[in-house]
């Protein structure tokens, strides 16, 4: 298959991809008493949405986050590439770390109406998401078959909504935008240029994508066949680390070369491998991941004379 030779994403797509995927991320604000602001920092976890281009967080009542912004409004937000199921047992093992983004900013409390408006575009995100797993067509939703549930964002975000738990909510006014890559590159992205890029439409489904390719055996076998047939790399095991609308990053078990006492062993490496066409949502992602997998082992079964199922 002759693939589509566009480079990778950009660092602001990439930056707004990974805010669209995730539903929440480490808030880190300047611990403060009635003295003022201090030098040590509380972090903690809270869940968020973007709206028109900004985060907006929902922080426990109980949370010091809340004490630590009313003396100063400085603080950050660090959000990685979702890494559900096996991929996070993966990483952890090899010591790695996704893709992430760390936001600089001020942390702005919103009133009772814009904080009750703001519930309700909670509403229709989690809404909205919902309708489109339950209208998806056999090819996406076979895809997505071997996904847990809690991979969803929506199914996360739905927890916002209960009643046992109540929360203050902030709009993440950003400053600074730094991107991560999985190798410890750190690369700084413009915040007009950041406010202004789109999200791929898959974005938010991607967590729910990863992990159900990740979790089937078989679509991890196609990830192995795939990379023999176009990297020409020998894995004993592959996964999915990240997507977009131009293809798909794995991370393969490989062989390496033999060593001088004669004796190989394994490594994990990274590859791209990119579409034909851009996926310009989760139908057309699915629909050429399939194909690939088709594609290269209707390949492997007539090089071998084999049929392969």
């Amino acid at each position: 298959m002759k693939r589509n030779k566009a480079t990778v994403l950009t660092y602001a797509e990439k930056c707004k991809n990974i805010l669209a995927s995730n539903w929440q991320g480490s808030l880190n604000t300047i611990k403060a008493d009635a003295k003022g602001s201090k030098e040590s920092i509380h972090t903690s976890k809270v869940k968020y949405i973007v709206k028109r281009g900004q985060p907006y967080l929902w922080v426990p009542e109980d949370d010091l986050h809340n004490v630590n912004t009313i003396i100063d409004e400085r603080g950050s937000f660090a959000v990685t590439s979702p890494f559900p199921g096996p991929l996070g047992v993966l990483l952890k093992s090899l010591d790695k770390l996704p893709a992430r983004i760390a936001l600089s900013g001020d942390i702005r409390p919103l009133n009772e109406d814009k904080a009750k408006s703001l519930a309700e575009k909670l509403q229709e995100v989690i809404l909205s998401e919902q309708k489109a797993i339950k209208e998806f067509t056999y090819t996406v939703s076979e895809v997505l078959s071997s996904s847990v549930r809690k991979s969803l964002r929506s199914d996360n975000l739905q927890e916002l909504l209960r009643d046992d738990e109540k929360y203050s909510v902030y709009r993440f006014k950003i400053r600074s935008c730094t991107f991560l890559d999985g190798r410890g590159g750190n690369f700084e992205v413009d915040v007009e240029n950041l406010e202004t890029t789109k999200a791929d439409k898959l974005a938010p489904f991607s967590a729910k994508l990863i992990d159900g390719i990740n979790q089937s055996e078989a679509r991890r076998r196609a990830l192995v066949l795939l990379c023999f047939v176009d990297m020409n790399a020998h894995a004993k095991d592959a996964y999915v680390t990240s997507i977009d609308r131009k293809g798909f990053d794995v991370l393969a078990k490989v062989m390496s070369p033999v060593l001088k006492d004669g004796v190989g062993h394994y490594q994990w490496k990274e590859f791209r491998f990119m579409f034909k066409e851009e996926a310009k949502d989760v139908e057309m992602f699915c629909s050429q991941l399939v194909e690939m997998e088709e594609e290269v082992i209707y390949k492997i079964s007539t090089s071998s004379g084999l049929k392969l199922k």
